[in-house]
């Protein structure tokens, strides 16, 4: 009888929840959802190296999932795509699109700077949107660093004509009161919203990169655009401080039609929060998304088993806690914070991260007051870093990026307040474009390059796709597309890894850490004889009792020592080969020399054959990729002409010549990478 009966119970149980299942309400007014695993997730947390091999086993489940859209493409993916992983951004996006059919796709779009670090000309512009569009992109995410939005105005147009969703952002900083002062004030987001529905958003995007975005701010940002515009409201706040989980509750109750959230494993830190826990909130009330909390589980699975141990190694888990609330202060995005800290750890100077956060607000403020989101988030944070390392007492701005140039000549658009006029003025002396900064829309004044880059790459590019990874990303576009046509070899550092292959990597690590990769001696302890005799040996205030016995040699043998000072320390005992008794402590010997270096057979090393040419070494002031050589062997320079301009952190800095002279060697290309201090050429 008692089986009986609990076995009744059991089926009522699920009987229960089966019904709940279908019975479960649509709410009135369901919250819907942006899913940004497969593009700001893994680039918050694994640097943009989610490849897509490892989004394929779960695209179809996600897909069940009802989201609004999912955010697969943009941001720096097309940039490490072609540059880290050896992968075709257009190849994803046609991949993808054969296992999400139901879902729409989503973009982050950098309005006039694509998917770049610059603005780009409208020729180029045009047909990347028309590219995108055509490989199955849906939703259109258009922002501007600046919130400048005639940076739109070309990029709308193509996404209009394609019938896709466009999707206007406002970037978010600090509105008052929490430290934003008199310049990112409600007033001003609400202006813009109204500009961007005049534009013809079909949603409105606040846009917090930085997890700024306190709850209560949310919901009066949020109440007030939803009274100023017809158009959808959509947040987008990072996690980076802790309280996105709570804004998205505030942001709900105040009417929010959209939220972006991420699956749990690629959730959190300076990613963004959790789905699921969002979900189980909202159960049953007017809010409900209505997504199946088994199906998302099933999800989490596969990635935290399959996905995630692949990328673990990326993640900086240096910190116990997953917020950094430091962010309230310097308001720095979490991807920027990252590439400032790789740089300075490059540049054997992480000590000065310190000076870096202390002269951050400076240069923002310097620079205009601008939001701190790709690329100006890149832009004051290497032109701060380059203050901190090359800056003296009586000079500021030593190197400026050729960004920051741009930037103070207008080519980014109209900053938030007016540029510092010195930085401005010091900016641009010498500036090809003119030293008078420009009022009118930067692509203006920029000359049409799709054609030239047609004939520049057309034996290499076979299509347009091709041609536009090329027009983005001139040097690395290349080289991307010598890999993708067996022109040249990749690197292995390209190549993707196993599962397996990380599995046996993390094991290798783990033996060494223990240290059963190196072969112990076992030394074999000989017993205790007869003729054992002790001494005490005295070493400053400390003295040692050790065991001598005569050997069968007639030759003593140390078979014990026993500190007696500290009688904590444990008793050690060992054997020491043959030697003559110590009537007193004798110093250790010097080790002996080490051996002679082997002489090399082969041809020298290049840093050898560099010593050997005279004149003064211009070495690379920090790591990077030399995009230009300015020079060539035999030019004549004078002191401060630029020799090259090297990447470093997306960032272009021009390097001039420490000397007048004739140029004796170069030792690099363009497309060559540079480590700190290695010599690029000799000026003679």
């Amino acid at each position: 009888m008692a089986k009986k009966v609990q076995a009744s119970k059991h089926d009522q149980v699920q009987i229960t929840k089966m019904d709940y299942r279908k019975k479960r309400p649509k709410a009135k007014n369901p919250v819907k959802v942006q899913d940004l695993t497969l593009r700001d997730g893994h680039q918050s947390l694994f640097a943009t190296r989610g490849r897509t091999e490892d989004m394929i086993p779960v695209a179809e489940m996600m897909d069940e999932v009802g989201f609004w859209a999912v955010e697969v493409w943009g941001g720096a993916t097309f940039d490490t795509m072609h540059r880290f992983l050896n992968e075709d951004p257009w190849e994803r996006l046609r991949t993808l699109k054969r296992y999400f059919k139901r879902t729409p796709f989503s973009m982050l779009l950098r309005g006039q700077n694509l998917v770049g670090y610059r603005n780009y000309p409208d020729d180029v512009a045009r047909a990347f949107v028309e590219r995108a569009a055509a490989n199955g992109m849906d939703v259109f995410r258009t922002f501007d660093a600046l919130n400048d939005y005639r940076n739109f105005e070309t990029v709308v147009e193509g996404i209009k004509e394609a019938g896709k969703h466009f999707q206007g952002c406002i970037c978010y900083t600090m509105t008052e009161p929490r430290m934003g002062g008199d310049v990112y004030t409600l007033d001003y987001y609400v202006k813009k919203a109204k500009d961007l529905e005049s534009m013809g958003a079909d949603s409105i995007c606040i846009k917090d990169m930085a997890g700024l975005i306190a709850p209560y701010d949310a919901y009066d940002l949020v109440k007030a655009l939803k009274k100023a515009v017809k158009a959808p409201i959509h947040l987008h706040s990072h996690f980076t401080s802790g309280m996105s989980p709570m804004s998205h509750l505030k942001a709900i109750e105040a009417g929010v039609d959209i939220v972006d959230t991420c699956m749990s494993p690629y959730a959190y830190r300076t990613s963004h929060a959790a789905i699921e826990p969002l979900v189980m909130t909202l159960l049953g009330t007017n809010r409900d998304t209505g997504f199946d909390i088994r199906l998302l589980a099933n999800i989490n699975e596969v990635l935290e088993k399959e996905i995630v141990p692949k990328y673990r190694h990326l993640l900086n888990d240096t910190k116990m806690s997953v917020i950094d609330i430091n962010v309230l202060l310097h308001q720095t995005p979490g991807g920027m914070l990252s590439n400032l800290v790789n740089q300075l750890r490059e540049m054997n100077a992480l000590d000065k991260l310190d000076q870096v956060y202390e002269e951050l607000p400076r240069v923002r403020k310097e620079l205009g007051q601008i939001p701190l989101v790709t690329p100006t988030s890149q832009i004051v944070g290497i032109q701060t870093v380059n203050n901190v390392l090359f800056d003296n007492k009586k000079e500021r701005y030593k190197m400026i990026t050729a960004q920051v140039k741009d930037l103070c000549y207008g080519l980014y658009g109209k900053t938030a307040i007016p540029i510092d006029k010195k930085v401005q003025k010091k900016a641009l002396k010498g500036y090809p474009r003119g030293e008078k900064p420009i009022t009118c829309r930067p692509a203006d004044v920029l000359d049409m390059e799709l054609e030239e880059v047609q004939k520049d790459v057309g034996g290499l590019a076979k299509d347009l796709d091709d041609q536009l990874i090329c027009a983005i990303y001139p040097v690395t576009g290349r080289r991307f597309l010598k890999w993708k046509y067996g022109l040249e070899e990749a690197p292995d550092s390209v190549k993707p890894k196993t599962l397996d292959a990380v599995k046996a990597e993390e094991e290798w690590i783990k033996k060494a850490k223990e240290g059963e990769l190196i072969e112990k001696k076992q030394q074999k302890v000989p017993p205790k004889g007869l003729n054992l005799r002790t001494f005490k040996v005295f070493v400053d205030d400390e003295f040692f009792e050790v065991g001598v016995e005569e050997g069968g040699s007639g030759a003593p043998v140390v078979s014990y020592v026993q500190a007696c000072a500290s009688p904590q320390q444990p008793q050690i005992a060992q054997a020491v080969p043959p030697g003559p008794p110590p009537a007193v402590p004798q110093p250790s010997a010097p080790p002996p020399p080490p051996p002679p270096p082997v002489q090399q057979t082969a041809d020298p090393a290049p840093a050898a054959a560099k010593s050997a040419v005279e004149g003064t070494p211009l070495t690379a002031p920090m790591p990077g990729l030399i995009i230009s050589i300015e020079v060539k062997v035999g030019d004549t320079v004078q002191e401060g002409d630029t020799v090259l301009v090297l990447e470093a952190m997306k960032m272009e800095n021009s390097i001039p010549a420490p000397v007048s002279g004739t140029i004796k060697e170069i030792y690099f290309g363009s497309g060559d990478s540079v480590t700190k201090d290695e010599l690029i050429c000799v000026i003679g």
